[in-house]
Protein backbone atom coordinates (compact mmCIF):
# COMPACT_ATOMS: atom_id res chain seq x y z
CA UNK A 1 0.00 0.00 0.00
CA UNK A 2 1.47 3.40 -0.95
CA UNK A 3 0.95 6.41 0.75
CA UNK A 4 1.76 8.63 -2.37
CA UNK A 5 -1.00 11.71 -2.97
CA UNK A 6 -1.82 11.38 -7.08
CA UNK A 7 -0.23 14.09 -8.62
CA UNK A 8 -1.81 17.62 -9.31
CA UNK A 9 -3.43 17.97 -12.97
CA UNK A 10 -1.24 20.54 -15.12
CA UNK A 11 -1.54 23.74 -14.75
CA UNK A 12 -2.76 25.43 -18.07
CA UNK A 13 0.46 25.74 -20.51
CA UNK A 14 0.87 29.62 -20.89
CA UNK A 15 0.11 29.36 -24.81
CA UNK A 16 -3.41 28.33 -23.94
CA UNK A 17 -5.92 31.13 -24.75
CA UNK A 18 -7.74 32.90 -21.40
CA UNK A 19 -11.00 31.81 -20.56
CA UNK A 20 -13.69 33.71 -22.28
CA UNK A 21 -15.93 35.94 -19.72
CA UNK A 22 -19.30 36.65 -19.97
CA UNK A 23 -20.93 38.58 -22.56
CA UNK A 24 -20.81 42.47 -23.19
CA UNK A 25 -24.68 44.03 -22.94
CA UNK A 26 -24.45 44.10 -26.89
CA UNK A 27 -23.23 40.53 -27.38
CA UNK A 28 -26.19 39.37 -25.37
CA UNK A 29 -28.76 41.59 -27.14
CA UNK A 30 -27.72 40.10 -30.20
CA UNK A 31 -27.60 36.95 -29.04
CA UNK A 32 -31.25 37.48 -27.62
CA UNK A 33 -32.49 38.82 -30.41
CA UNK A 34 -30.93 35.82 -32.43
CA UNK A 35 -32.94 32.92 -30.59
CA UNK A 36 -36.39 35.44 -30.19
CA UNK A 37 -37.05 36.41 -33.38
CA UNK A 38 -36.00 32.78 -35.67
CA UNK A 39 -38.60 31.37 -32.11
CA UNK A 40 -41.43 33.67 -32.54
CA UNK A 41 -41.94 33.76 -36.27
CA UNK A 42 -41.69 29.92 -36.12
CA UNK A 43 -44.13 29.67 -33.66
CA UNK A 44 -46.51 32.26 -34.85
CA UNK A 45 -46.29 30.74 -38.24
CA UNK A 46 -46.74 26.67 -36.94
CA UNK A 47 -49.85 28.34 -34.68
CA UNK A 48 -51.36 30.50 -36.89
CA UNK A 49 -54.38 28.63 -37.21
CA UNK A 50 -55.30 28.35 -33.61
CA UNK A 51 -54.09 32.11 -32.46
CA UNK A 52 -56.30 33.82 -35.41
CA UNK A 53 -59.09 34.00 -33.49
CA UNK A 54 -57.50 35.10 -29.88
CA UNK A 55 -57.01 38.83 -29.52
CA UNK A 56 -53.73 40.57 -29.75
CA UNK A 57 -52.82 40.25 -26.01
CA UNK A 58 -54.23 36.85 -25.68
CA UNK A 59 -52.00 35.55 -28.58
CA UNK A 60 -48.93 37.47 -27.11
CA UNK A 61 -49.26 35.79 -23.97
CA UNK A 62 -49.76 31.90 -25.57
CA UNK A 63 -46.56 32.86 -27.78
CA UNK A 64 -44.72 34.32 -24.74
CA UNK A 65 -45.47 31.49 -22.68
CA UNK A 66 -43.84 28.82 -25.36
CA UNK A 67 -41.17 30.83 -26.66
CA UNK A 68 -39.28 32.11 -23.65
CA UNK A 69 -38.21 28.51 -21.89
CA UNK A 70 -37.24 27.52 -25.67
CA UNK A 71 -35.39 30.47 -25.82
CA UNK A 72 -33.80 30.46 -22.26
CA UNK A 73 -33.17 26.44 -21.76
CA UNK A 74 -32.39 25.38 -25.36
CA UNK A 75 -31.63 28.31 -27.27
CA UNK A 76 -29.56 30.89 -25.22
CA UNK A 77 -27.42 28.16 -23.92
CA UNK A 78 -25.98 27.14 -27.35
CA UNK A 79 -25.56 30.36 -28.40
CA UNK A 80 -23.15 30.89 -25.60
CA UNK A 81 -21.64 28.11 -26.62
CA UNK A 82 -21.02 29.07 -30.22
CA UNK A 83 -19.99 32.35 -28.54
CA UNK A 84 -16.88 30.57 -26.11
CA UNK A 85 -16.12 28.56 -28.88
CA UNK A 86 -15.75 32.02 -31.47
CA UNK A 87 -13.83 33.95 -29.31
CA UNK A 88 -11.66 31.59 -28.16
CA UNK A 89 -11.06 30.42 -31.99
CA UNK A 90 -10.47 33.85 -32.58
CA UNK A 91 -7.51 34.23 -29.67
CA UNK A 92 -5.56 31.59 -30.46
Amino acid sequence: MSDAQPEPAPASSPAAAPPVGPPTKHQLALMIWVAVFPTLTVLNLALQPWLADLGPVTRTFVLATLAVPIVIYGLMPRLHHVRVRFLAGRAS
